[in-house]
């Protein structure tokens, strides 16, 4: 971290700031009429941002540099690796430690002695003798080589979006509203001469990315890890500041502040609130419920070392768009989140933020025709791999297009509701639920958005140990009796070891909760009665897997709170 600066040059940051908001309240003003001209580059596959980059508003310029024409020119590469014998021993022993590999580009470029290493977190990691994702850093041991301008790169298995195409399309978005985010294409992947198949080739978070996005790229760069908070352990990557996450503490710290004008100016201390408000609202409008703000999952934390203060960069958006109807008014469930969207002013910037960004998301005039024209561009590769799987990518396209066609829709009507008060009940008493977001509390369960028979559910799949975790909502409730009802299947459920009655239920935070569902079984209804006393109250809405084994599936159509007389 950059020493504390002087009076003069605490003047020129204040008058800076000051500009900076000035430009941020003009730019603000003008996104709407910009928007037609900006969005047809989106269109034509270049990032086009709201705002110069160059302003302050968002982040420093992105600089060009040697790896944006492999990206602009869309290829679709073969790959090639070779690790030997003791590096795949080594693999299947430690998954995260690097080994050497030699890379083969498209049958002729050869690099040499690349390191490689495994990748994934729940619901996509997959060992080294099933369809790996890896890590794959090209000068750790040869320090001029390079892979089209970049020297870290991953390759992502997407079992959690057949399509290939989620994160892409995220990040195209993202680019649009001038986010920092890492840039997509697809590469065709062999391991030791065994087909892999279709990949995701994403561009690492390293300093030659920061350097593009920052005027300074020295600062602390941390990884969000798995269902983590800022203060929860996360990992430092990268950077010169200090090594005692006293920057996460800080920040931490200022959100929990009791007293609010003292919350507000600790975090503006802290945080680029601008930048963080667009974050918030990109993540939200994409229905990246895996994301920070709705999950504390998949994220990147940046401390730009001149300013101290944080951006939040996206990761692991390859679970987009599956509910057209996400929330975009509920409070957020992550700290910071949370904490920015309470302030009144700020809250009032979000929503006019959340107004600005919603034509980026047109679906007819602009998502279809690049989802479109990147999934021609993708089909002969997946024939070329498995003819059989062709045909099922063009329904899976087919199905991402409703989807966004549904989204924008949604995006319309939600930006025009008013502020949200208590939950609201239609003409027989019911409000269904929705946004729900993944909390872990013991083993290592995973838990995803599927589509079974036709019915969106939530699952969680309890894993080699015993676990607890569930799907949480937090609403707002007004004072009176009610009932949380849904449906759920479950599928060798055994209950956890230390609570002989438990499986599959639904309960509020705090709240024992109805019966529970163990063993398999199909769609059982499941139920909870509860009262409000106060005139009105924050409850969390819990649906919940506690056992040794098994899987269970909640119906998100089921999932509503019915008001009772």
């Amino acid at each position: 971290m950059s020493g504390t600066p002087g009076r003069g040059a605490a003047a020129r940051c204040a008058a800076a700031l000051a500009l900076a908001r000035l430009v941020a309240g003009v730019a603000l003003a003008l996104l709407p009429a910009l928007l037609p001209a900006l969005l047809p580059a989106l269109a034509a596959g270049q990032s086009a941002p709201l705002v110069p980059r160059d302003d302050a508003v968002f982040v420093a310029t992105r600089k060009p540099d040697a790896s944006d024409p492999f990206f602009a020119k869309g290829e679709i590469p073969r790959l090639e690796l070779e690790i030997d014998d003791d590096g795949m021993a080594s693999l299947r022993a430690d998954a995260r430690r690097y080994v050497k590999a030699t890379l083969k580009e498209n049958g002729k470029a050869v690099y040499e002695e690349v390191a490689v290493k495994l990748k994934g977190a729940a619901g996509s990691f997959r060992e080294v003798d099933d369809q790996p994702a890896f890590t794959l850093d090209v000068n750790r041991h040869q320090e001029e080589q390079e892979f089209h301008g970049l020297v870290k790169f991953h390759l992502n298995n997407s079992v959690q979006d057949e399509t290939r195409l989620h994160e892409w399309l995220a990040a195209e978005l993202m680019a649009a509203a001038g986010v920092p985010a890492p840039r997509f294409t697809q590469a065709r992947v062999w391991l030791n001469g065994r087909d892999l198949g279709l990949y995701t080739l994403k561009e690492g978070f390293d300093k030659r990315f920061l350097a593009r996005h920052f005027k300074k790229s020295g600062g602390n760069l941390y990884d969000g890890g798995f269902c983590t908070e800022i203060d929860g352990g996360i990992e430092k990557d990268s950077g010169k500041g200090p090594d005692d996450g006293r920057d996460l503490r800080e920040l931490a710290d200022a959100c929990r502040e009791a007293d609010p004008q003292l919350r507000w100016q600790r975090i503006e201390q802290r945080l680029d609130v601008d930048a963080f408000l667009t974050f918030v609202a990109m993540e939200l409008l994409c229905g990246h419920w895996d994301g920070y703000s709705l999950n504390v999952n998949n994220y990147r934390l940046y401390f730009e070392p001149e300013s101290g203060r944080a951006y939040f960069l996206p990761s692991g958006m390859d679970q987009l768009f599956g509910d057209p109807e996400a929330p975009l008014l509920d409070y957020p469930n992550a700290l910071v989140a949370e904490a920015v969207l309470r302030n009144p002013e700020w809250r009032r910037q979000f929503r006019a933020r959340l107004s600005a960004l919603a034509p980026l998301f047109q679906c007819k005039e602009k998502l279809a025709p690049r989802v479109k024209a990147a999934a021609k561009r993708i089909e002969p590769v997946v024939r070329a791999w498995d003819a059989a799987q062709a045909g099922a990518f063009d329904g899976r396209v087919k199905d991402l297009l409703e989807r966004l066609e549904g989204r924008e829709k949604s995006i319309k009507e939600q930006v025009k509701r008013p502020e949200p008060k208590t939950l609201e009940f239609d003409a027989s008493g019911k409000a269904r639920l929705t946004g729900f977001a993944l909390t872990v509390e013991e083993g290592e369960p995973t838990g995803e958005q599927v589509t079974t028979g036709g019915k969106r559910a939530l699952t969680i799949v309890a894993g080699a140990q015993p676990c607890t975790a569930s799907w949480r909502k937090k609403v707002m409730l007004p004072k009176g009796r009610f009932r949380l009802v849904g449906l759920a299947r479950v599928d060798a459920v055994a209950p956890h070891p230390d609570e002989p009655e438990s499986g599959a239920r639904l309960r509020l935070s705090g709240g024992a909760g109805g019966s529970a569902v163990r063993g398999t079984a199909s769609w059982a209804p499941l139920s909870c009665e509860f009262e409000i006393a106060e005139e009105s109250r924050l409850v969390e809405v819990v649906a919940e897997l506690r056992a040794a084994r098994g899987k269970a599936w909640f119906e998100l159509a089921s999932l509503k709170i019915e008001r009772l007389p």
